[in-house]
């Protein structure tokens, strides 16, 4: 169940778009979605089910935009004759940016909530407000990115709850590699300012393409690291996904 301050915190979230849309009559982008679903089942010597899911939510409004993402990662398998959960997330993040009078720049406010259940962490939240713009694009390719002050919220599986004071960067780059196909990649940091603390980073690196009008071939490599985890959990978690991608 989700804490009382995520359950707050993700109300303000998707009531801070809402705000703005009563000012914001005429729309460039109102509603973009792109669903994501990969099944893995495996059997013989080894049994194993994989399920991912990731669903990217954008509203582009001409004193506004707005991106919410959901992700999960579900994996259970039978090892040395009993079946065990081997991964179990659950990530999601919201952002609203109020745009500047410059192209492609704006002030922006972001949360994000995980409960990734064999991290070590209960759930770990994020709350951040800063500036973002775009670096450079052209034709073919763009550079995106944000930047700014937070704090970070977490809870431990040994019950221990804390706060940080953070700072936050995130990179976002695309490059069209031809009509059917493109390469993303996305870096995100939240830093922690003392050391003793948390520092949350994390990267994928994706290639889709189009098989169909809507509908893309996805495969990602998605790499998070913390800093400070219990003694017998690892500092980094790997996944490579294939899957299959539907945009409206």
């Amino acid at each position: 169940m989700l804490p009382l301050k995520s359950l707050t915190f993700v109300g303000l979230m998707f009531a801070i778009p809402a705000l703005h849309a009563e000012k914001a009559t005429k729309s460039l982008e109102p509603f973009r979605a792109e669903l994501e679903l990969g099944i893995i089942d495996t059997s013989g010597n080894t049994e194993s089910t994989s399920l991912i899911g990731k669903a990217t939510l954008h509203q582009d409004f001409r004193e506004w935009k707005g991106k919410y993402l959901i992700d999960t990662l579900y994996n259970k398998g039978e090892y040395d004759g009993e079946t065990q959960t081997t991964a179990q997330k659950l990530f999601f993040s919201a952002q609203s940016d109020y745009k500047l009078t410059s192209e492609n720049t704006s002030i922006f406010v972001y949360g994000s909530y995980t409960d990734d259940r064999l991290s070590g962490y209960d759930y770990q939240n994020i709350v951040s407000v800063g500036y973002a713009a775009r670096l450079f694009s052209n034709q073919y390719s763009f550079l995106d990115y944000s930047v700014g002050p937070g704090y970070s919220f977490y809870k431990t599986d040994d019950g221990d709850k804390d706060n940080a004071a953070i700072f936050r960067l995130e990179v976002e780059y695309q490059y069209i590699i031809s009509p059917t196909a493109k390469f993303t990649q996305t870096l995100s940091t939240q830093k922690a300012l003392e050391e003793s603390e948390n520092t949350q980073s994390k990267s994928e690196t994706a290639i889709s393409t189009k098989i169909r009008r809507g509908m893309n071939l996805k495969a990602a490599y998605t790499v998070t690291h913390n800093s400070q985890v219990l003694d017998d959990i690892q500092k980094t978690d790997a996944v490579t996904s294939l899957t299959l991608a539907y945009a409206f």
